[in-house]
């Protein structure tokens, strides 16, 4: 039992990298995740982005107790893993780094990242490590008001390898979108992808090269 163990049940302040706080009660931790209850709904933060947690003997506000549970609560050994293989199918809003947020379905589980299923931006990849968390929505709500007649949550019969980089090598010659688009010199021609660097043909023509390691999420157009 780790000495975190003894702040579950308790309402906690949490420290996340990029000066992102949260608080809320904490119902479960893993070796690599920790699951808090804000009053509303769960997050699954990874302690990879977990910079402080301790108890908030001063908050104004009281937070009650999760009635409903939470979806690690059939989980024996709680791990992020197994936190995002029981979230594939639900409807879901996921927060990486860079002050990215995505909304739809985990639909795979790989080695590295997340295959994403948006509404808005179709098939995602998600780099795991900058993942900052996971939390479901209610099973009343459904994505931007769609009629669940109309959305697949299954919408593609793709298959996909084990390795982030691996997955982009399988879209080289494709147009890419790297972290949501916000960065022109992110969009552009997947050249190539080599010992962790990715070319990129950009809208001028310009060659640029990137880091794998600091992409965060991609989608095709």
């Amino acid at each position: 039992m780790s000495s975190i163990d003894s702040l579950l049940g308790k309402q906690v302040f949490v420290l996340l990298s990029g000066d992102i706080t949260f608080e809320g009660i904490l119902t479960d931790v893993g070796q690599d995740i920790l699951v808090l209850y804000n009053g509303h709904k769960y997050f699954y933060i990874p302690w990879l982005h977990v910079h402080r947690v301790h108890l908030s003997e001063h908050s104004k506000e009281k937070i009650q107790k999760p009635i409903e549970p939470s979806i690690a609560t059939e989980i024996e050994s709680i791990s992020y893993r197994k936190v995002l293989t029981n979230a594939r199918g639900i409807f879901s809003e996921i927060y990486v780094t860079g002050n990215l947020t995505f909304h739809g379905y985990i639909t795979n589980v790989l080695s590295d990242y997340v295959v994403f299923y948006s509404p808005v931006f179709k098939i995602m990849f998600i780099s795991l490590s900058h993942l900052k968390w996971l939390t479901p929505y209610n099973d009343n709500v459904t994505p931007y008001s769609i009629d669940n007649a109309n959305f697949p949550i299954n919408p593609t019969n793709i298959s996909f390898v084990r390795s982030f980089e691996s997955q982009l090598k399988k879209e080289e010659g494709k147009l890419v979108i790297f972290d949501g688009g916000n960065d022109p010199m992110k969009i552009g021609l997947l050249n190539t992808i080599h010992n962790n660097v990715i070319e990129l043909s950009v809208a001028s023509g310009e060659i640029v090269y990137l880091r794998l390691n600091h992409i965060k999420s991609v989608h095709l157009p």
